[in-house]
């Protein structure tokens, strides 16, 4: 079980104000010729749908994260302090995992380290859903589209991954 870390954890402000969070959102590079370039699995959306869907993952990200550490961090439950405590662990290395994943698959090409990335961060993320639904049910329930889109992108990791031979560097390209 993974606990509470200060060290490896992002300080308490950036969870106790949700302006702060939404607007520390990062900004993705452009990758969309990489993207069009590699042969992809059937129900790859366009290109285009990344950024909205990611806008409206990030500031849910950034409300859950703020309310369900105020929620535990003022509870008088020291169980559920110590949850949103822990939580905030998590998250951060959830949000590390995140932000990582893009360089691993786009800039360096390499699938193979992007699919360990993504399904370090659905198991962390499944973990954060749990740890964060008991401080407060709605924020589990904040965290579940995450969750569900982070399981898509899983299968498109996997599936771009094998239909270019785990190689992107030499990918044949689409037809």
């Amino acid at each position: 079980m993974t606990t509470y870390l200060p060290s490896l954890t992002l300080p308490s402000f950036v969870f106790e104000n949700p302006a702060e969070d939404a607007a520390k959102l990062p900004i993705a590079t452009s990758t969309q010729a990489t993207y069009h370039s590699l042969k992809q699995p059937p129900l790859h959306p366009p290109g285009y749908v990344f950024g909205p869907v990611w806008t409206a993952l990030y500031a849910t990200m950034g409300y859950t994260a703020y309310r369900a550490y105020t929620i535990g961090a003022s509870s008088m439950n020291p169980e559920t302090a110590a949850l949103a405590k822990h939580g905030a662990t998590l998250y951060t290395l959830q949000l590390f995992l995140n932000l990582a994943w893009m360089p691993l698959y786009f800039g360096l090409g390499q699938p193979i380290a992007a699919t360990a990335d993504i399904l370090a961060l659905g198991g962390t993320l499944a973990y954060l859903t749990k740890v964060w639904g008991q401080v407060d049910p709605v924020c589990g329930w904040l965290l579940a589209p995450y969750l569900g889109w982070v399981g898509f992108a899983t299968y498109l990791c996997v599936g771009s991954g094998y239909l270019n031979n785990w190689d992107f560097k030499n990918a044949p390209k689409k037809d």
